[in-house]
């Protein structure tokens, strides 16, 4: 039997609802429900009627941007206690993207009337959504920043380093583990998988990294960080 979501506690130590009294987390509660996935399984697609937002509790969610050829331009890829769908809910307009679980995954949907209702009553959430929605603005600001102003290799090196573990700093051997496929990947950092494997090899062959399908080692964070400077 499949045990019971503790909805309540979970929206209380989320970062965008700490700030709310306990009558206001049960109010949120009663219009949320709990959404899970299989890897592969789409959320929703682009153009489908939004009805609220999300709330990533476990697993990863790719956002992406389909075209008639069948290809896509991976816009984000979302984690735990990450939210997503915001913006697009207070505008009333459908979806513009895909999203598609990358691991098998739980979700929170929280529903655009108890969200319209909450903020109508109290300035506290008004803030919390708007800095949600400011960092989330923030960050595609600095994806442009990177595309534009940052080379392919400086690209792939910031995303690794993005995913090295605190020891990583001590410039001892570290093993990460990529979060999704390298196509994924390489799609989320504009490049193509090609261009990808070619700098997985030069770091490679230069000794900073050793490669092993999804598998990383950094051997030296010190010498990544200032490759192809």
């Amino acid at each position: 039997m499949k045990e019971k979501l503790d909805i309540t506690g979970i929206l209380s130590h989320l970062p965008l609802f700490q700030a709310l009294s306990v009558e206001q987390i049960a109010e949120l509660t009663q219009g949320t429900r709990e959404i899970r996935l299989a890897k592969g399984e789409m959320l929703f697609r682009k153009g489908d009627p939004t009805k609220g937002f999300f709330v990533v509790i476990y697993g990863q969610i790719k956002l992406a941007l389909p075209s008639a050829q069948g290809a896509e331009k991976v816009v984000e890829i979302l984690g735990p206690q990450q939210s997503f769908g915001e913006a697009v809910m207070f505008m009333d307009k459908p979806y513009p993207v895909h999203a598609e679980a990358l691991a098998d995954m739980l979700l929170l949907h929280i529903s655009k009337q108890t969200v319209e209702d909450l903020l109508e009553r109290d300035t506290t959430f008004a803030r919390r959504m708007l800095a949600g929605m400011s960092r989330r603005l923030h960050s595609l600001i600095t994806d442009v920043e990177s595309y534009s102003l940052r080379s392919s290799t400086q690209r792939v090196i910031g995303h690794l380093l993005q995913n090295c573990p605190p020891e990583c700093e001590k410039d001892e051997p570290v093993e990460i583990e990529l979060p999704t496929s390298k196509q994924v990947i390489a799609s989320r950092l504009n490049l193509t998988p090609e261009t990808l494997s070619r700098i997985f090899h030069e770091l490679s062959s230069s000794g900073i990294i050793s490669v092993h399908g999804k598998k990383i080692t950094v051997h030296c964070a010190q010498r990544l960080r200032a490759f192809d400077l």
